[in-house]
């Protein structure tokens, strides 16, 4: 069965984890990705990031560069820079992560890859964008996550700032630019023209500030950090039990009094701290400990159990082997194996958009630093004899 984006061609001109991502994406939805590395040391996460395994490859590469082939190409040499004009002249995508004005300077910028292209959906992904004061600055998700606001709302009330557990602006980045890409390729079959996208990191992380923007909009307040709670509504959070914690969604009025009934407190649901939902914000910390004092009655499991039959959302709380160990990761296919040429079997996460008619596949594992040199060579129309020659002369590995 075809996958959605089969036959689409798309230049990996990125490292570490944004553009990686998003091109991983692509390449998990059909498209055929050619990762672009320098020669040497290739993609910066290669070498600098993760555990090694034991055949000397970094898990963090492994994790952002399946699907995709690499070929590496000396971007600074004319002859790497003419390889790279030739692959980009059938591309139908190009996604890039250098700072705003090396693309330029290394001749592989949207204005000359356009006159080469004009088809071309080419996306840019940075720190901050490629306009704007901040522009130049570096670009990284601790850095985003400082300046977007994400870290002045994570952690429990009274607490320093404190980053995300998972790099959200990174990851968004490659999901907005992902969102881009299909736009653009679909708006080009309408015009036939190709054009270039603008992503950052900071944008990225503004944007999924929803509830806090519209807090800080409504009442002129600074969102401050809620713990796990929710910000509009109560009960909506962590809770204590008596041999751990869950978390619990009583986010309604109907879940309210269910939740009650089963805690065997339907008197709460009088108590005028607690009869709607706005009191119950006003008062959550007199709330949480109400709750949690009835909840001590509770083993995890039980209460768990007791909520979902009573139809209150409840879960507990699993830390990542449990997650990837669970049978409902296991039933929807979220984790896979591949095969490495060095590392042999290895697991990664699966393909979260399930799709009926053209669905994602991964078929290979991360690739090799220039794996595919010499096919991707020979696919854009250079002999043996030239491939052999670039590779001498340094221009590709």
């Amino acid at each position: 069965m075809s996958s959605a984006l089969n036959g689409l061609k798309v230049l990996d001109v990125t490292q570490v984890m944004a553009g990686p991502f998003c091109c991983q994406l692509l390449g998990d939805l059909g498209a055929d990705v050619t990762k672009v590395e320098p020669v040497g040391n290739g993609d910066a996460a290669r070498t600098g990031l993760g555990t090694r395994l034991a055949g000397g490859e970094s898990s963090a590469f492994l994790a952002v560069n399946r699907n995709k082939r690499s070929i590496a190409i000396d971007l600074k040499s004319p002859g790497g820079r003419e390889v790279f004009h030739r692959l980009a002249g059938t591309a139908d995508v190009l996604v890039e992560n250098f700072r705003p004005g090396v693309t330029s300077r290394l001749g592989i910028d949207y204005p000359t890859i356009t006159k080469i292209n004009p088809r071309i959906v080419y996306a840019s992904i940075s720190g901050f964008g490629q306009t704007g004061p901040y522009a130049s600055r570096p670009g990284y998700d601790l850095i985003a996550q400082a300046m977007s606001g994400v870290m002045s709302v994570n952690g429990e009330p009274g607490s320093d700032p404190l980053k995300c557990g998972i790099p959200i602006a990174d990851l968004s980045a490659g999901l907005f630019g992902v969102i881009g890409i299909l736009a653009a390729h679909a708006a080009r079959e309408t015009t036939g023209a190709g054009q270039h996208i603008d992503v950052s990191l900071y944008e990225s992380a503004l944007a999924l500030s929803i509830w806090e923007t519209a807090e800080l909009w409504a009442t002129g307040e600074v969102p401050g950090p809620v713990g796990s709670a929710h910000r509009m509504s109560a009960p909506y959070q962590k809770l204590r039990t008596a041999d751990g914690h869950i978390v619990i969604g009583a986010n309604n009025q109907r879940l309210w009094s269910a939740l009650c009934t089963v805690l065997g407190r339907p008197d709460l649901q009088s108590d005028a701290r607690f009869m709607a939902n706005a009191d119950r914000m006003r008062h959550r910390d007199e709330l949480t400990a109400v709750l949690e004092s009835a909840l001590m009655e509770w083993r995890s499991d039980e209460l768990v159990a007791a909520l979902l039959e009573a139809g209150v959302p409840a879960a507990p709380i699993q830390d990542y082997r449990q997650a990837c160990d669970d049978p409902h990761t296991t039933a929807r296919d979220m984790v896979v194996t591949m095969k490495h040429p060095v590392e042999g079997e290895i697991r990664g996460l699966g393909i979260p958009v399930k799709m009926s008619v053209t669905p994602g596949a991964v078929r290979r594992a991360a690739p090799m630093l220039g794996q595919h040199t010499d096919e991707v060579l020979a696919e854009a129309g250079f002999t043996a004899e030239q491939s052999t020659s670039l590779r001498s002369s340094g221009d590709v590995a």
